[in-house]
């Protein structure tokens, strides 16, 4: 009976797999669930390499614009903010690799269910539709005053850099939402899998 639960567990996920012993279900449903984890994790690698190369860019810049107070004052916030995503994205990685209580199956994809959840649905889950922009102004602000070789006082009272600066943050506001909406979608796509998966083999345990 036992076995003819996993089997049916296994068809649902892919109808052409051949029927296979009770071990050779458990290991191929176990490595479908750490290949939609591993989609989640490729995220918080390309997150965390973004966030490197963003502080390290604002940190050159502001060395070589020492007498600028504003845009060094710019910068030093940006970088914070970029910081605390940076450690936040790297404990989200971690906890997503850590497994060293071996859990069963279903526990350890409850766990990751529960992990997940939390950062795309849970109560902070839209805090990015209020610091996109605020993030996005602050970094054309900076890579705008960088390149012009202006102090920002100077950059904001040229009429055609305002302008520039304006251009960029709505195209670079729109292209930001659109790419994380995608990926938000993707992602919980796959989140969906895993509760499919864990709904599955709660059912079998019954």
């Amino acid at each position: 009976m036992e076995t003819d639960r996993l089997q049916n567990i296994w068809k649902n996920n892919d109808t052409k797999i051949k029927l296979k012993t009770i071990n050779e279900l458990n290991q191929s449903l176990a490595a479908r669930s750490k290949q939609t984890i591993n989609k989640f994790r490729i995220f918080f690698v390309i997150d965390t390499s973004v966030c490197v190369g963003v502080i390290a860019f604002l940190i050159i810049t502001a060395l070589n614009r020492q007498g600028d107070i504003l845009y060094q004052a710019n910068n030093a916030v940006l970088s914070l903010v970029t910081l605390t995503s940076f450690v936040i994205s790297l404990l989200s990685w971690t906890n997503l690799r850590n497994n060293k209580f071996n859990l069963p199956l279903k526990e350890w994809v409850e766990e990751r269910i529960r992990l997940l959840s939390r950062w795309l649905l849970g109560k902070y889950s839209k805090l990015y539709i209020v610091l996109i922009p605020i993030l996005l102004l602050m970094i054309n602000i900076s890579i705008h005053v960088y390149y012009e070789y202006k102090p920002l006082v100077e950059v904001f009272k040229n009429e055609e850099s305002v302008i520039g600066l304006i251009l960029g943050f709505i195209i670079g506001v729109f292209v930001s939402f659109y790419a994380i909406n995608k990926i938000r979608r993707y992602q919980i796509k796959n989140l969906g899998y895993l509760k499919e998966i864990h709904t599955q083999l709660c059912n079998d345990a019954l």
